[in-house]
């Protein structure tokens, strides 16, 4: 018995202390949420729903962690490249798995091109990747949102009606791909508790690939770069081959994730959207246990589960009790307060 005590108290030991407060608050949330007239099912309902759709960008930090780079601030490239393989789809009204995964192609081969150049340029700025990732992300959204205003696209579901140019700013999947992984296998379980299959398959399969990929000899070389540079050139690595890859990677990962997001969410958002996933993703790995130097698979999801379930869970919880909104204050809350968090905590260890 005082075995498992001990074992306990050093797992628990283990936990950062936000994650371990994040926890704590989410088995509060659920206590309160059985004295409240608010759906425990279908919370949770909603919690996997919120973790399938937000795990793959979620992944996409991961590369550029692992090769020393830190957080991918600059995920709306990866965003747009996602975006664009999607907007020609629904030009040329592919529908169904076919539409899906042509999007998903298509965006593998612009995020290629894509990830190369904004490697390149991080390779430029060695040391200051972070603050030039985030002006990198905005100067993107700023000229893309010029972009969808020129950019000859001409079907009528997807132009304004009036003038019949540029882009709407939301753009519904109803008739192309909607739902389609959502559904996949879908079952019911109670009342109110829907278990999306083929969207936790998906994510489940992602992470699979990216660890089996960090065991082959490209994956490895990130990872010794990541480490210690000095050793990795020593040992026949290629430092600026190997972030250039981890960049790429992260950008392929960006785009998958942002088609994934929007299938389950059933539309598809154009112009300054692309802003606004880039700061979940961090403060969710970040959440998971990574710090802007280290990162696994297991950081990935165990920081999806919390972050997205807290979202999902504090809106009518919260509501019930306080009879007001408080979650997109919460959010910002947890969200940068992790970031810095990891920041000054990276400091310290430095020191």
């Amino acid at each position: 018995m005082n075995k498992v005590l001990e074992n306990l108290v050093e797992g628990i030991k283990k936990i950062d202390i936000p994650t371990l407060v994040i926890v704590l608050f989410l088995v509060l949330l659920f206590i309160i949420a059985e004295f409240t007239q608010t759906s425990v099912s279908s919370l949770l309902s909603d919690s996997v729903v919120r973790i399938g759709m937000n795990g793959v960008l979620v992944l996409a930090m991961l590369p550029t962690i692992r090769a020393g780079i830190g957080p991918n601030f600059g995920l709306p490239v990866g965003i747009i490249g996602g975006l664009l393989g999607v907007l020609i789809i629904m030009q040329f009204k592919i529908v169904g798995i076919t539409g899906f995964l042509l999007a998903l192609l298509l965006s593998v081969l612009f995020n290629l091109a894509f990830g190369y150049a904004y490697a390149w340029l991080l390779d430029r700025v060695r040391g200051q990747e972070m603050m030039v990732e985030t002006y990198i992300g905005y100067s993107v959204v700023a000229f893309t949102s010029i972009m969808w205003l020129l950019l000859p696209f001409t079907s009528p579901e997807m132009v304004w009606a009036i003038g019949g140019k540029g882009l709407r700013y939301t753009l519904t999947l109803d008739n192309y791909f909607d739902k389609i992984l959502n559904n996949f296998l879908r079952f019911k379980i109670g009342d109110a508790f829907y278990f999306p299959t083929g969207l936790i398959l998906f994510f489940a399969l992602m992470c699979f690939v990216i660890y089996l990929f960090f065991k082959t000899r490209t994956g490895l070389s990130i990872d010794l770069t990541g480490q210690n540079e000095l050793y990795a050139v020593s040992s026949g690595v290629n430092p600026r081959k190997a972030r250039r890859s981890a960049v790429i990677l992260s950008t392929v990962l960006g785009g998958v994730g942002i088609i994934v997001y929007a299938q389950s969410y059933g539309f598809l958002q154009l112009y300054q959207a692309p802003l606004s996933m880039t700061f979940p993703a961090v403060a969710s790995i970040l959440i998971g246990g990574a710090s802007i130097k280290r990162a696994t698979v297991a950081n990935v999801v165990l920081g999806t589960i919390l972050f997205q379930t807290l979202l999902t869970v504090s809106l009518p919880v919260l509501s019930q009790v306080t009879r007001g909104d408080i979650t997109e204050v919460m959010r910002l809350i947890v969200s940068n307060g992790m970031i810095l968090y990891a920041l000054t905590r990276t400091q310290k260890e430095a020191s």
